[in-house]
């Protein structure tokens, strides 16, 4: 397959966000190899000389934050989640707006929101355990006649996993109009919308690492979420069509769920360019089940 972008510590990607219901929400950590704030660009005198020492603006704060947008599967469209950088003061709003505006990092996703409507404000209202979405206007209160009724509950799933990765609170999610509770695409949420099972709205592969369009030399570490057969998880680089390296990685688990795998991948035999990272499932079928499901990444190898 196939800006707010920064890859989490090691231990905080095994965890996935991307759990039933009951499970424990995934930490998220910054990478301690990363500057975690973006410098504001200084002001200028139009003239050119201000009089004064030249000095910078405050640097921004930023923190990073899990976003799921919709990719295709053999199983239909399922959830893939993009780790994103987003300014520290508001990151459940920051976070929502990337997804509704499908402002994604690897083209090959999108998202589920059509244009033409908004929310006014996103909150998590701890007293009352629940996520507070407001909606500012009517057009993504109904279901449009070009979306389907699973899309609009995919839809509906995108919000919920996206702002329990970003608070790491397993919390139901209440969309509002006018301060009351009322429906997202038709589903009414007045009673909060849970997160489903991984199983069934997520991708049954997510590469975390490398990120889209990432330079890679010598050995560089390949990681991801997945649910595969016997926790295999098969993964090639192509040129093109050719496969010029392929292997596997291990996941730490199987069948329920999402489990983190990870593996050294060695690109220093290959010529610099650009190719592409696959990771996929075990397909035990031969072909005669749904097929592997993929997610890939543009690499370039210097």
């Amino acid at each position: 397959m196939k800006r707010y972008t920064s890859v989490l510590a090691a231990g905080a990607l095994a965890l996935a966000l991307a759990g039933c219901g009951n499970e424990d929400p995934e930490p998220v950590a910054s990478d301690p190899g990363e500057d975690q704030s973006s410098p504001a660009t200084p002001e200028q005198d139009p003239s050119g000389s201000t009089g004064e020492p030249e000095t910078s603006a405050p640097a921004v704060e930023t923190v990073t934050v899990p976003v799921y947008f919709v990719g295709r599967t053999p199983q239909g469209q399922r959830l893939f989640r993009e780790f994103r950088r987003v300014e520290a003061d508001n990151p459940l709003s920051e976070a929502v707006a990337l997804l509704t505006a499908g402002d994604v990092a690897d083209p090959d996703y999108r998202t589920l929101f059509p244009g033409g409507g908004t929310f006014k404000s996103v909150r998590y209202a701890e007293d009352a355990g629940t996520f507070v979405v407001e909606l500012a206007d009517d057009a993504w209160k109904n279901r449009s006649a070009d979306m389907s009724k699973s899309a609009a509950r995919l839809a509906l799933q995108q919000l919920v996993y996206t702002l329990q990765g970003v608070q790491q609170e397993r919390a139901p999610v209440v969309v509002r109009s006018g301060g009351a509770p009322t429906t997202l695409f038709g589903i009414q949420t007045t009673d909060g919308v849970e997160a489903e099972p991984q199983l069934d709205v997520l991708a049954l592969v997510n590469v975390t690492t490398p990120e889209q369009a990432q330079q890679v030399s010598g050995k560089f570490t390949a990681d991801g979420v997945a649910s595969s057969f016997e926790a295999t998880v098969p993964w090639e680089i192509r040129q093109g069509d050719q496969v010029v390296k392929k292997g596997f990685a291990t996941a730490t688990g199987w069948m329920d769920k999402l489990y983190p795998w990870q593996t050294k991948v060695d690109v220093s035999g290959l010529e610099p360019g650009e190719y592409t990272f696959v990771a996929m499932t075990d397909d035990p079928s031969d072909g005669e089940g749904f097929g592997p499901t993929e997610d890939t990444k543009t690499i370039i190898v210097k």
